[in-house]
């Protein structure tokens, strides 16, 4: 469960009651695409004619740019995710963190789905002795990607979630 009990309202549009823009939630989803997409390859390598992760960072890249519904983008979270069922280990967490990445349209604070399946994959990939600072480095890159706007925002949602998310976040 990588989402809190109580939905933080920076992460609830203004809409619906809470203080996210909407241009601020398109680049949540674009910086859970581009998470995502990183570590793509791991799933793409033993389900190369799968494309149900790929389809998925693409929804969250349409939805952001307005050119398809937030529906429509879940969906292809949710069918991200079911291409990962009878899968272990690195394919299965980065074809999680492309669903996690399309769902951001539904709910924002999935974004930090999208980055710690990512790193959780890249971790899955070499020993055990060295999975803490491969990790890291992915958690470094993820950083290095997060656009101005809402940089402090995911930085300070990794501080607040950590735990919930397998403690990936540690720098």
């Amino acid at each position: 469960m990588i989402l809190p009990e109580v939905r933080d309202p920076r992460f609830v549009t203004i809409r619906r009651g809470g203080t996210l823009t909407d241009a601020d939630h398109h680049l949540l989803a674009l910086w859970a695409a581009t998470c995502a997409e990183h570590v793509l390859e791991l799933f793409e390598s033993v389900r190369p004619h799968d494309l149900r992760p790929r389809d998925a960072v693409e929804h969250a890249r349409l939805w952001a740019a307005g050119e398809v519904a937030m529906m429509r983008a879940r969906a292809a979270g949710g069918h991200a995710m079911g291409a990962a069922r009878d899968l272990r280990g690195a394919p299965r967490f980065a074809a999680y963190a492309a669903g996690q990445a399309a769902v951001v349209a539904h709910v924002a604070a999935h974004e930090l789905g999208a980055a710690a399946y990512a790193i959780k994959a890249v971790r899955a990939t070499v020993p055990a002795d060295e999975s803490v600072a491969v990790g890291r480095l992915e958690c470094r890159w993820q950083r290095e990607q997060l656009p101005d706007p809402i940089r402090e925002l995911v930085l300070d949602d990794q501080r607040l979630r950590n735990e919930l998310c397998w403690s990936v976040f540690e720098v």
